[in-house]
Formats: C-alpha cells, sequence, structure tokens
C-alpha cells in the first residue's frame, strides 16, 4: 500500500517500530474501560508480535497527525475454521488527542480498502456497549449490525453487551480466489 497523505495525516503500514506508540494508545482502554476486555496491557514486544502476525496475514495501518501515531486500525481472522478465511474482524484505536477530528474514519477506510484488495469479502466489528463513538464510527463506513452478544463480558465490576456489526467488502457472488 502506498503511503496515504494530506497535509495533516499520513496513513501507513504499521512496522515492529509502532510496538510503543501502539501500546500508549491501547494501554488507557485496557486500564481505565471496558472498550477492550483484556485486564493487562500487553507490552512492546507482544504487541510487536501482533503488528507482525496481523501485517502477515491480514493488515496493521497506523495514522501519523503531526509526526506522531495518532492511531491504529487491524484486521485478523474472524474464526479459526477455513471456510470463514474470507472473513474478517477489524479493530481501530485513536489516542484520545485525536479522536473526533476525522482521523478514525481515514484510518479505518484504508483499512478496509487494504482488506479489499486482498481478497477479504467481510469485515466484521464488534463493540463494547454503550459506545456511542464506535458504533456512529462503524454506522458512518457502512457497518449494519447483525446482533448482540448480551452480558458477555465481566470487567470492572460490570457485565458488558457486545455489538457486532457487519460490512460487505465486495457484492461479487463469484467463488472467491484465496486471500492475499
Amino acid at each position: 500500500m502506498a503511503e496515504q497523505t494530506s497535509p495533516e495525516l499520513t496513513i501507513r503500514d504499521a512496522g515492529e517500530g509502532d510496538a510503543a506508540a501502539c501500546v500508549a494508545i491501547y494501554r488507557p482502554f485496557v486500564l481505565d474501560t471496558a472498550v477492550s476486555f483484556e485486564i493487562t496491557p500487553p507490552t512492546e514486544a507482544e504487541m510487536a508480535a501482533r503488528i507482525r502476525e496481523a501485517s502477515g496475514t491480514h493488515a496493521w495501518l497506523v495514522a501519523e497527525a503531526g509526526g506522531e501515531v495518532a492511531g491504529y486500525a487491524y484486521a485478523r481472522p474472524f474464526a479459526a475454521r477455513e471456510a470463514y478465511r474470507w472473513s474478517c474482524e477489524t479493530s481501530i484505536y485513536l489516542s484520545s488527542r485525536h479522536r473526533g477530528a476525522g482521523v478514525g474514519r481515514s484510518l479505518y477506510q484504508a483499512l478496509l480498502d487494504r482488506l479489499t484488495e486482498r481478497g477479504f469479502r467481510v469485515a466484521v466489528g464488534k463493540m463494547t456497549l454503550p459506545n456511542p463513538a464506535s458504533e456512529g464510527l462503524h454506522a458512518a463506513l457502512g457497518f449494519r449490525p447483525v446482533g448482540v452478544h448480551r452480558r458477555i463480558g465481566f470487567k470492572n465490576g460490570a457485565w458488558y453487551d457486545v455489538a457486532i456489526t457487519q460490512r460487505e467488502l465486495t457484492t461479487d457472488e463469484d467463488p472467491p480466489t484465496e486471500p492475499r
């Protein structure tokens, strides 16, 4: 993928060298919210491994604004069974300083474009409820609600629901080629 740039924003493939910035963005979601159901933030080495794995099979992108990583988005396999290989689960995280400025929409759209180029057919987004910002972002990018897991996660002393949304990346009905 060529870098997508504007005067304020650059979206590019992530590398293992972005692990520290990604951990810094993700850590508050793990420690202070139920947005992530992880309890312990990953180390830089663990995040670098996640970036390497996602980049090798799907995609991991970062958005830079003003020379700093403002957020990241990635995809991973939706499920382990082979027939699911054309579907993926997507995630996006933004630093608190870069929310509500269009960074998330640009970054997520770039991720969806990359997944489409690689031959994936369906993107699935899951979000802890309530989460109006994430619900709005997914709706704006064409994801549609397909279900809710009720009281599926317990964190910070409370049970949480998880909404499931889905977006077709292509409407092609032909037999799929293998994702690249």
